[in-house]
């Protein structure tokens, strides 16, 4: 196997299983363990953490799954790369280094600096940088509220330049998802800066097992299919030299890998077929799979093209202050109780219009002749948000918990008065990557990293055609969507994006006939006045749906139930339209 790279995943965000790690390490043979802990949520998590403690900044429990693994990755060469560093990867490095001389370990700690632009904003918004809104298209400098921390993404290279430095653990910052499979693969094979291909295909197998279980059977909408779901084994992406690569598991754990848990990880969170990255731009529409065997599939056939001249950067700053109440609805006249528990509240509390924003969703979750009383609820939820903290807080929340004895009957709340919490609002811009300078830091070394491939004359790259033969027609039957197609879906930003494939060439001559984007955005009544892009992935089997604005200003701003949109794709498969018989009968 030494032509093979295995490397294994054990960390999907920060909270994922804390055992994985050793699991990984123990129950099969692995090459580098990698960590993914890190999103734009978590940043913005990260970032209160150091607010309030400058030591502070980084991933805390990585270093209790580094305390198992630390002795038999060290007796097994078995290298270790991930991104807890977040905002303060020096800071996880001295703490890793204590922890290696606490257990007597000598061991090589690198960790890879240069994402944090907020030393050089002033210096680059002065020189011309307009650091403009991906989505609303507003520059930086009209946001007229402090920027707390602005870090680009980085590339694999700082972590193949540690590795080949002898790094025995790679402690990054605010790198891609996939710069942690990418780094390894490159240095392992050698691979030159403008090997579009390759490079492309390191993208694809880290955005494959970056998010852990993800891709072996976790949250897959045939989840009926998958067996041990209960505890499913984390992924390897076995890594050759040519570019191919088989993603795996160890023997004996839960789970699935197949064609079907692997497309749908393919489709989680991504926009357009072309996938930029720092190092390269991926395409995804050339991306093939092939069932191997037993919880093995084959990658293969995948193109890449140079990366942009951009880099993204992810800038954070607070953006107000937001609370939510729930009321309990029972039993009969549903909607009237809602209406009087609204109207209510915003005379009490003096107008609706008062709040920046508001939000207010009806739940229902009653049946008719109910056989328990939790049969009988149905839940009203009104959120607020507002720059003023007092007007959103404590004095906001006791205005319901006022309305408990006048007001609907059987009312009750489902928590008791809550405070404000303040919102951190996410934005993203676009810097040069020439202004992004990558070093990797061993001791007391700090070494710069060259910069990615440049652009080169290579032609592009031409997009499959869809599968021939004619669209499936004759008569329907009305049934849910997702008795033909899968779906995963999450957020991008403000954004969100659903990804739905189906199982055979007909079905999907058929899903990309019907399911245009007019057709799903008369599906979402949510989305009726917003953008949606659709992107084709025929080799797949697939379509990509991007939702543009539908979370607002983001995951830790949104006042949406599922603020994430982890939901949405199941939500899109419940929907009811008219499928052609012959799909059905299959």
């Amino acid at each position: 196997m030494s032509d093979v790279l295995r490397i294994a995943n054990c960390s999907g965000f920060y909270g994922d299983r804390l055992s994985a790690a050793s699991e990984m390490v123990e129950d099969g043979p692995i090459d580098v363990l990698t960590g993914d802990y890190l999103a734009e949520l978590t940043l913005m998590i990260l970032l209160k953490d150091r607010l309030r403690d400058p030591e502070l900044g980084y991933a805390r429990t990585f270093l209790r799954q580094l305390e198992d693994v630390a002795v038999t990755c060290k007796e097994r060469g078995i290298r270790i790369v991930v991104n807890a560093g977040g905002l303060n990867p020096a800071g996880l490095a001295r703490a890793a280094r204590a922890l290696y001389e606490r257990l007597g370990l000598r061991a090589v700690v690198a960790h890879v600096e240069g994402d944090d632009l907020m030393p050089k904003l002033a210096a680059l918004q002065a020189r011309g940088e307009r650091f403009t809104h991906l989505d609303k298209g507003m520059p930086l400098d009209a946001l007229g509220v402090p920027v707390l921390s602005a870090n680009a993404y980085l590339g694999g290279w700082g972590i193949a330049t540690a590795l080949e430095r002898g790094a025995d653990l790679v402690i990054c910052p605010r790198v891609t998802d996939a710069a942690l499979t990418l780094g390894p693969a490159a240095w392992k094979f050698g691979w030159a800066r403008d090997d579009w291909d390759r490079l492309a295909a390191g993208v694809v197998a880290g955005h494959i097992i970056e998010c852990g279980a993800q891709c072996t059977g976790g949250n897959y909408s045939f989840f009926h299919e998958i067996p041990g779901l209960e505890y499913p084994g984390f992924p390897i992406a076995e890594m050759h030299a040519d570019g191919t690569f088989v993603i795996t598991k160890h023997p004996g754990t839960g789970g699935l890998v197949s064609v079907g848990t692997v497309t749908a990880q393919l489709l989680y969170e991504i926009a357009s077929a072309s996938y930029p990255n720092p190092d390269v731009t991926a395409r995804f529409d050339t991306i093939q799979l092939e069932q191997e065997g037993p919880d093995r599939v084959r990658v293969f056939g995948i193109r890449g093209e140079p990366p942009p001249p951009t880099t993204k950067v992810c800038i954070n700053h607070f953006g107000g202050y937001k609370n939510s109440m729930t009321f309990v609805l029972t039993g009969l006249d549903i909607e009237a109780k809602a209406k009087l528990a609204e109207e209510t509240l915003w005379k009490l509390v003096g107008g609706r219009e008062q709040f920046a924003e508001s939000h207010v969703t009806l739940r229902r979750g009653d049946r008719p002749n109910p056989e328990t009383n939790e049969d009988a609820f149905a839940y009203l939820v009104i959120s607020v948000k507002d720059p003023d903290p007092r007007r959103v807080g404590r004095p906001w929340s006791n205005k319901v918990v006022e309305m408990a004895l006048a007001s609907y009957p059987g009312f009750f709340m489902t928590h008791v008065p809550t405070a404000e919490q303040q919102v951190g609002v996410y934005w993203p811009a676009l810097v040069p990557s020439s202004d992004v300078e990558q070093f990797v830091a061993i001791g007391e070394a700090r070494l710069p990293v060259p910069p990615a491939g440049v652009a080169t004359t290579r032609s592009p790259v031409e997009a499959p055609p869809r599968p021939a033969g004619p669209t499936p027609s004759g008569p329907t039957r009305q049934a849910p969507l997702g008795t033909v197609c899968g779906a995963r879906s999450g957020d991008k930003g403000g954004n969100a994006n659903v990804g739905l494939w189906v199982r055979s060439p007909e079905a999907y001559r058929w899903l990309v006939d019907f399911l245009t984007a007019d057709r799903l955005r008369t599906l979402l009544p949510e989305a009726r006045t917003l953008g949606i892009e659709r992107h084709e992935l025929p080799n797949l089997l697939a379509l990509n749906f991007v939702v543009q604005g539908l979370l607002g200003d983001g995951v830790a701003a949104s006042l949406r139930s599922d603020p994430q949109a982890k939901s949405l794709g199941e939500y899109v498969r419940a929907k009811v339209v008219p499928i052609p018989e012959t799909l059905l009968a299959r």
